[in-house]
């Protein structure tokens, strides 16, 4: 029977890129993202691609919280049913503490924190409600191992994903619904091609493909796993000066 996956955030970067591999694998998608333009193109290429599959476009930005249960239920409906609803959505930005990024970084907790926990309450509304079994897979960060200077915000905002998906988890235990979390690490997107340094850079096409074969195993893992899986212990230990050595905090330096 084919799977249904919801991506949130569809239409650029790592949501962009999971849609096209997880249609090319049969899944059926339910796309969302604020850009309805850029959805519906890109809901139009992958129906050329792949003519049988299933694809349904909604525009939802995940501050609005309302909005969020309400447009997750209309593409469970559409589809038949959701299998796996994935927490993407997110931005970038911000800057060092003390500029007067206040206003910048509220917008960054808001869509990256925030509007996954909305996302993520709605799809165990309806896997619990409805279901009965489903698979929550919440998109962090590197950033979430050790606060980046420059991107205070995005860092936080990360871990507080990678919290709230690891309550979860433990919320969940024993019942049919999984629960995921990636940490990707610097995947060349639009999110950070700005950046001087992405240390241990993959392309889109190979990213999406690890995330893809790591939701199919349903493990929570870093992408790629080498070397994040090893620098996710090093990191928090690192002495702060080291930390401050290789980090400008005149630098943004969001991964993902």
């Amino acid at each position: 029977m084919t799977q249904t996956v919801l991506i949130t955030g569809a239409s650029s970067g790592i949501g962009r890129g999971l849609a096209v591999e997880l249609a090319a694998r049969g899944y059926d998608l339910g796309l969302t993202a604020r850009r309805l333009d850029a959805l519906e193109q890109l809901g139009q290429e992958i129906r050329q691609r792949h003519p049988d599959r299933r694809i349904e476009v909604r525009r939802l930005d995940v501050t609005d919280y309302d909005e969020v249960p309400k447009v997750i239920d209309d593409l469970a409906r559409a589809l038949d049913g959701l299998d796996v609803v994935v927490a993407n959505a997110g931005i970038g930005g911000s800057g060092p503490i003390g500029h007067g990024h206040a206003r910048t970084d509220r917008t960054i907790i808001e869509t990256n924190l925030l509007g996954a926990m909305a996302t993520i309450d709605a799809a165990v509304a309806l896997f619990q409600q409805g279901q009965g079994r489903g698979h929550i897979v919440a998109i962090s960060s590197v950033a979430a191992f050790r606060g980046l200077p420059g991107s205070a915000a995005y860092s936080a905002s990360k871990a507080g994903v990678a919290m709230y998906a690891d309550a979860l988890r433990t919320e969940l235990h024993g019942t049919s619904i999984k629960v995921t979390t990636l940490t990707p690490g610097y995947i060349d997107t639009p999110l950070n091609e700005h950046l001087t340094r992405r240390p241990f850079l993959i392309s889109l096409d190979k990213g999406a493909t690890l995330i893809a074969d790591t939701i199919e195993r349903g493990v929570s893992a870093s992408i790629p796993s080498y070397p994040w899986k090893v620098l996710s212990r090093i990191l928090p230990i690192l002495p702060t000066s080291q930390i401050a050595k290789r980090y400008q905090t005149h630098d943004s330096d969001d991964p993902k």
